[in-house]
């Protein structure tokens, strides 16, 4: 069995026009110690599954239907006492997205991961609590003595580190990093990079990570998840995927970025918007921005077709061939 197999998964958030469908079926897997990048545009649903996952969503959002089995347990239909206590943070951890905003002000750094690990491990002592935490914070790079320091005292690549120290304080299984490189100039972000890819092998850790960056996947990741506007279009293994682009909107994204290697050219960009989630288009909902969009397109979503081993695509056109 999977370490996390997230099956049909329906997110939508209730408002005073309707219900927007952020996450509309959505499906895949992790094994233990592996990696998955969580790819696409601003407003595709990514962040929306990490939240449902943790049951983190805010009160409007709600699951509405799919499971989300975590060590062959749903967490769906868990009680929320039981989520608090034996999931979150103990098995299932996330680096929240924007390390400037993430850690409370008023206390110390150091406080901050003690206190996780007193409320999620109450028979851990604070002595020991505070041993862990000077040793997680020498792990991330960061000098144990800066435990004792405040948010503001720490620069943005080390407010991320402890931030990672943090969610890696009580051992989880598996490791959800939304957008980690937010706000950090380009050598902070490798920097950040590194060290999540040194913890995933050192501590075997799995893990989810969400990004609109499609190279910091093809560095980080053994597969990768596509989505658009609330699915996922093209999932399978990373290099599989990145040499052979399926999905009109993947070869659109891969477009999107330059090369250092070929000439220099004009960069291409995918024409239109995307859709309104209060009332999205019907059939497959990037048809309306899709060049190839055939007529079966605007009148049933298609299902991911397995085109090769470890690589899924939903569109008509590939099905076709």
């Amino acid at each position: 069995m999977p370490l996390l197999d997230v099956q049909d998964l329906k997110t939508y958030y209730s408002t005073l026009r309707g219900d927007v469908r952020a996450v509309e079926g959505v499906s895949f897997q992790v094994e233990k110690g592996e990696a998955l990048g969580l790819a696409g545009e601003s407003g595709c649903g990514k962040t929306t599954v990490a939240l449902s996952l943790l049951r983190l969503l805010p009160r409007a959002g709600k699951i509405v239907e799919g499971r989300v089995l975590f060590d062959n347990s749903d967490l769906v239909g868990l009680a929320e006492d039981e989520m608090r206590k034996n999931v979150r943070w103990k098995r299932m951890a996330i680096v929240f997205q924007g390390a400037m905003n993430a850690l409370n002000p008023v206390f110390k750094v150091g406080d901050q991961i003690v206190e996780a690990i007193v409320t999620h491990e109450p028979e851990v002592s604070r002595k020991e609590a505070d041993e862990r935490t000077r040793k997680l914070l020498q792990m991330v790079g960061i000098d144990p003595s800066r435990a004792s320091h405040h948010p503001h005292e720490f620069s943005g690549g080390m407010r991320q580190r402890a931030l990672i120290a943090m969610s890696i304080a009580c051992n989880p299984a598996l490791l959800i990093a939304d957008e980690p490189g937010t706000a950090l100039d380009v050598i902070v972000q490798a920097q950040v990079l590194r060290l999540l890819r040194e913890l995933k092998t050192k501590l075997n850790l799995a893990m989810i990570l969400i990004t609109h960056d499609l190279s910091i996947i093809a560095e980080t990741c053994e597969k990768t998840a596509i989505m658009y506007a609330g699915r996922i279009v093209e999932y399978g293994n990373v290099v599989g995927i990145f040499k052979q682009p399926l999905h009109p909107y993947t070869q659109g994204l891969m477009a999107a970025f330059p090369s250092i290697r070929a000439a220099r050219t004009k960069m291409a960009s995918i024409p239109g918007q995307p859709p309104d989630l209060l009332n999205p288009p019907s059939g497959c909902r990037f048809h309306p921005r899709c060049p190839y969009a055939m007529e079966v397109c605007k009148e049933k979503a298609p299902e991911l077709y397995e085109i090769d081993k470890d690589h899924f695509a939903a569109c008509y056109l590939i099905a076709k061939t």
